[in-house]
């Protein structure tokens, strides 16, 4: 049988044979206790639940965890069966009481969730934490269904261990379209300015956000994860959860988006993903990252609303379109 090659913009990041040998050297497991120096910037794959019990005390600043939802759902070897609300609800109990001791005072908590697990996610966390907003994101796209809603949100609640938190507001700013540019009296603009690209304001967060692309095949960012995250979410939450050198910890990696991110941001981080396949993947996306610390949707320090960021090129896309455009012409002289 042929096998089916990608489409001429496909970006999807994936595993060369020669790839997967090199980068499965390069996995690491811990069976021992191990310190802050030894943790520092790593991806360890194993069950979290084993490699958990040897991490340190109070060394997470944030904590961003994005387990299966509560569905029958296959990731790559892995394969999770859906579970009756109490039996998710404990749990995500059991996840949250390994993860506690692991937590600096002042630490953040934000954990992600669809509508069917985000009530049992709120039940466990509110018995540990202290429940601070529920952020609604658009997925931008969602699976039609013919007798319900379509499905295109999911849910991250935010929770602190204490009343001492980092919360950065001034970093996650949003950058709008002025639809209707009022002036003040003497006709200068209020809250807003002219840009070469057009009328913006800068807004403060709120907990809907709507600006979120979910990685698909065009973007650099893109794996074959099947619940990947996008790296402006992660973003995101980086920025407002942590300061200069805060340590991020992800316990359920995936293909690593997290680690990326906060990689990219110059925050110190790290996970654990039980798939060896996935944490190849993250590996390559944190050597890609070392080259490119490009976010999607973020520039300038602030981050755009979808699709109105002024497109930034690199010389290989700009001479792939100039080919692509040039062929286009050619068969069409051709015809």
């Amino acid at each position: 049988m042929a096998i089916k090659k990608p489409a001429p913009r496909n970006r999807t990041i994936t595993l060369s044979e020669e790839e997967k040998i090199n980068y499965s050297a390069k996995l690491k497991s811990v069976k021992k206790p191990v310190t802050i120096e030894e943790i520092t910037d790593s991806l360890f794959t194993g069950d979290f639940f084993e490699t958990v019990n040897y991490l340190p005390d109070s060394f997470v600043d944030l904590l961003f965890v994005d387990p299966p939802y509560n569905l029958d759902k296959k990731f790559n070897n892995v394969f999770f069966k859906s579970k009756s609300f109490e039996e998710y609800s404990e749990w995500i109990d059991e996840i949250l009481s390994k993860l506690k001791r692991l937590l600096k005072p002042n630490a953040s908590i934000y954990f992600c969730a669809d509508w069917k697990s985000s009530a049992p996610v709120y039940l466990a966390l509110s018995k540990h934490f202290i429940v601070r907003n529920r952020i609604t994101w658009e997925r931008e796209k969602g699976r039609g269904a013919k007798k319900n809603w379509k499905n295109n949100t999911e849910d991250i609640w935010f929770a602190t261990v204490s009343d001492d938190y980092v919360f950065n507001v001034d970093a996650v700013m949003l950058k709008k379209k002025v639809i209707a540019p009022y002036t003040d009296s003497h006709g200068k603009p209020k809250d807003w300015r002219e840009e070469a690209q057009g009328r913006f304001r800068l807004t403060h967060p709120s907990n809907i956000w709507t600006d979120i692309s979910v990685p698909f095949w065009s973007m650099p960012e893109n794996t074959e994860h099947p619940t990947q995250k996008p790296e402006k979410l992660l973003a995101k939450i980086i920025l407002a959860g942590t300061n200069g050198n805060g340590f991020v910890f992800d316990p359920f990696a995936g293909s690593g988006t997290t680690l990326v991110t906060a990689a990219k941001l110059g925050r110190r981080f790290v996970g654990i993903e039980i798939d060896g396949y996935y944490s190849m993947l993250a590996l390559k996306r944190l050597d890609l990252a070392k080259k490119d610390k490009t976010i999607q949707g973020y520039s300038d320090g602030v981050f755009w609303e979808r699709n109105t960021m002024p497109l930034r090129k690199n010389k290989k896309e700009e001479e792939f379109e100039e080919q692509l455009f040039a062929d286009l012409e050619a068969k069409e002289e051709r015809s």
